[in-house]
């Protein structure tokens, strides 16, 4: 059972990374992409393609968070003495994290509340901001577990990872964007791609926790524990996967670049 859970964990874990890792890219280069649309000779303003960028990942960002949801829960529930340990030593990087995720989503629901370009510039900026912050705080926490929890979480080897995240995030929303918006002719491509960019923005966890799993077997909850736990999670596990699909289908590809501007607004 405890070999269950710790991939149960794994999985969730490196899925969010996979899946969560397009949006905060998305995020992070929403001015780098929205210039480039103007570069390209697409027609609206530059606000007018940030409006966009934002709407094409809309439909799945809650889908995505689902995943952090069930990685903390499956943290709570089945690493107890772990969690604590590591919630009280990842302290800063815990708080810079959560600060990070509740701007980065206030960004993307404040942002068309009202109808005026300054405002919406303003909550863009807090949304690349934001976007940033995360990617950094994962790498920096990341960082920080594989070497024993540091006293000084933000050193120079936590931001030089925060910075390997953040560039696998970058490539991963950037890939996210060309199928999204990519033609019937070019979603093959595109989606092969994606599904690459995917595997880079998972590697950044999926090593560190390979190094740490062994340790986490110490610390896994008591055998009675585990089987409550399974009883009432592990039977929803496929109903996330199910929705995932669902969304991915129900929102993928546009038909054609020009067809950005019928992507539905979702923030």
């Amino acid at each position: 059972m405890e070999i269950i859970w710790l991939t149960v964990f794994a999985v969730l874990l490196i899925g969010y990374f996979a899946l969560e890792g397009f949006d905060v890219g998305v995020g992070m280069l929403l001015p780098v992409l929205s210039r480039a649309g103007e570069r390209a000779g697409e027609p609206g303003t530059r606000q007018q393609h940030r409006d966009r960028l934002v709407a094409a990942m809309a439909p799945f960002v809650l889908a995505n968070e689902v995943w952090l949801v069930a990685v903390a829960g499956t943290l709570f529930g089945v690493f107890p003495a772990l969690e604590g340990t590591v919630l009280s030593g990842l302290y800063p990087l815990v708080v810079a994290l959560l600060a990070s995720w509740v701007l980065r989503d206030a960004g993307l629901w404040f942002r068309r509340r009202i109808d005026g370009g300054a405002w919406r510039a303003f909550w863009d900026a807090v949304l690349c901001a934001a976007s940033w912050g995360l990617a950094l705080s994962w790498g920096a926490a990341l960082a920080s577990v594989v070497r024993g929890l540091p006293a000084q979480p933000f050193d120079l080897p936590a931001l030089l990872y925060g910075g390997v995240v953040a560039a696998a995030f970058a490539f991963h929303g950037r890939a996210f964007m060309a199928w999204k918006l990519s033609g019937p002719s070019e979603s093959p491509r595109t989606g092969r791609r994606l599904l690459l960019s995917a595997v880079v923005a998972a590697l950044p966890v999926a090593v560190p926790l390979a190094v740490v799993i062994p340790s986490m077997l110490d610390h896994v909850a008591p055998s009675a524990t585990l089987n409550v736990l399974s009883l009432f999670v592990l039977p929803v596990v496929p109903i996330m996967i199910g929705a995932q699909v669902w969304v991915w289908r129900a929102f993928g590809p546009s038909g054609s670049t020009g067809a950005a501007a019928r992507i539905p607004s979702f923030f």
